[in-house]
């Protein structure tokens, strides 16, 4: 199975448009999956946890935004199998989660991925307590799942800087913003993940695009998927209001 970071955006793509068209198409693509393991920027705690509903709700994690994006729902059910599994691998110490459920960085690209909700939905938080090369090597833990047909799935954005947000239509990238998401997309090609890991050696490009990690951290979880050799693919790869990058990757 493959492995796939999407980059979320506003949660308006919930409701539609070219992002959501992509994800569409992502999701047309891809071998059915058992089931979705889902690592989003939008779920972070002391520990590392997974939801372990039987149908996980839909959390509306945001405000300000139209009624229609509130009236969203996306009801996939978990799966205890996925969530049992995922302990065995990950080990002592995870925390099966009831406190939780999809929040926007999971069901506003899966609504489009796989509109039918019929697909087992598992998220794993973002334990604070790791730094990346922590992120990283639990993630390298849940490489088995892709050859038991699970689908590792980070949701977050390259780069990611609302204090920066153009908000004119058809804003232009800000330089430093094109280049460390240029720098990212070689890194995955090269396979080169020691980069992505320490990805703040890139200087002022980096503290730009990244200034809080939650929105990076995500694809560590899908990069750590990838094989040597291993062939990556982009879509939905625009830099949106000057600094939110939609990229999206394949891996495999």
């Amino acid at each position: 199975m493959p492995a796939v970071f999407f980059g979320h955006g506003s949660p308006m793509n919930a409701l539609g448009g070219p992002h959501a068209d992509g994800w569409r198409q992502l999701g047309a693509d891809l071998p059915k999956p058992k089931a979705v393991l889902m690592v989003s920027a939008h779920w972070e705690t002391e520990g590392t946890a997974v939801t372990a509903d039987e149908n996980p709700r839909t959390i509306h994690d945001f405000y300000g935004f139209p009624q229609a994006l509130f009236d969203v729902r996306y009801p996939a059910p978990g799966s205890a199998e996925l969530v049992g599994r995922v302990g065995e691998l990950v080990g002592p110490g995870l925390r099966w989660a009831t406190d939780w459920g999809l929040d926007h960085g999971a069901w506003s690209v899966l609504v489009h991925a796989f509109p039918k909700a019929d697909i087992p939905v598992v998220q794993l938080s973002l334990d604070r307590r790791l730094d990346a090369a922590g992120h990283y090597a639990l993630a390298r833990k849940l490489r088995p799942l892709r050859d038991e047909g699970v689908l590792i799935a980070g949701s977050g954005d390259f780069v990611h800087n609302l204090r920066t947000w153009r908000r004119e239509p058809g804003a232009a990238a800000y330089d430093w913003a094109t280049r460390f998401n240029d720098a990212v997309k070689a890194a995955l090609e090269s396979g080169d993940h020691d980069t992505l890991v320490n990805w703040i050696r890139l200087g002022e490009d980096a503290q730009a695009s990244v200034p809080t990690p939650e929105h990076f951290l995500p694809l560590l979880y899908v990069a750590a998927q990838q094989d040597p050799g291993e062939p990556v693919s982009f879509f939905n790869d625009v830099i949106e209001g000057g600094s939110i990058s939609m990229t999206g990757v394949k891996v495999g």
